[in-house]
Formats: structure tokens, sequence, C-alpha cells
């Protein structure tokens, strides 16, 4: 399993972890918000990684047809 799909796993896990403590303790719940402030990083995170991620593979692309 490589770093995205490991981290898209940490989201699906976070994410369903929020549902559960907001739908008990209430969706503001200090508990909630700071499960939903670590949500977004490793959302935000993905994100880097995904914008990232398709200009390597243009560049490496561009590359192998120029022979270099």
């Amino acid at each position: 399993m490589n770093d995205t799909q490991l981290l898209l796993v940490k989201i699906e896990l976070l994410r369903n972890k929020m549902t559960e403590v907001a739908l008990k303790k209430g969706f503001s719940s200090a508990e909630s918000v700071s499960i939903s402030q670590e949500l977004d990083q490793l959302l935000n995170l993905y994100d880097t990684k995904k914008q990232i991620k398709p200009d390597n593979k243009q560049l490496t692309a561009s590359h192998h047809d120029n022979g270099i």
C-alpha cells in the first residue's frame, strides 16, 4: 500500500469516527471539532499529494518521449 492509499484509509477511518462522536456528543462538541480539524489536515495533505502527483507523471512522460 502506497502513502496515498494509506492516507485515504486514515481519512475514511477518521471520518467514521467523527460521525460517531458527533452523533453521540453533538456536532459542536470539543471532541467532534478536534476530530474535524484533524480530518481537515489529512484532507489538505491528500489534496496536496494529488496536485503534485500528476505533474510528476507529466514530467516523466515528457522526458520519456524526448528520449531523456
